[in-house]
Order: C-alpha cells, then structure tokens, then sequence
C-alpha cells in the first residue's frame, strides 16, 4: 500500500496493517523513487481516475497480489478514516 505519513487518511490505515505480514508499506514521501514509482502507477491506472478529477492525490492507494489497484480501504479489508475526524490534506480543506 503507498501511504505518505503526513496524510491523515493513510495514518488511519497504517494503524491498521501494523504487524500483518500480508501488507507492504510504501511511504512515498521517504525517498523520491517510491514517489516516482507510485506517480508512475496514478498517471497510468484507471483507478485514479476519479481521484484525479476531484484534485485528490488517491492516497491511500493498494496494490494487490494480482495487480489490481484500488483507492478503498474496505476492499482490503481495512476500515477508512471518517470525515468527520480532525485534520484534511486537499488544498480546499474537504478532505484528502
């Protein structure tokens, strides 16, 4: 999973994975590779697109085991942050 550790929805998750060898974390803000490689995957993938058509970087973001991709916690099995908890990371305020 790409995670960046300034984002609160991506803290929220984190949490979550802790000790669970099934997931791989992926902080895209601690080394410019991992930042090439997750811009690589948003330009490319058809996930992001209803990410980038609402100004959210699509953080974060799972790539599973047959390579699929998806924006939803749920559907690894995590549960996301609600909206209604603290801080947002998009440039308006609304969310991240």
């Amino acid at each position: 999973m790409y995670v960046m550790h300034t984002c609160p929805d991506c803290e929220y998750v984190e949490k979550q994975v802790q000790g669970k060898a099934n997931f791989e974390v992926i902080d895209i803000g601690t080394h410019v590779r991992y930042l090439k490689e997750f811009l690589k995957l948003r330009d490319t993938h058809p996930a992001f697109d209803e990410a980038k058509a609402i100004d959210d970087l699509g953080i974060p973001c799972y790539v599973l085991e047959d390579g699929s991709v998806t924006l939803y916690s749920k559907d690894v099995g995590l549960e996301p942050r609600p909206q209604t908890d603290g801080p947002a990371c998009s440039i308006d305020g609304r969310g991240c």
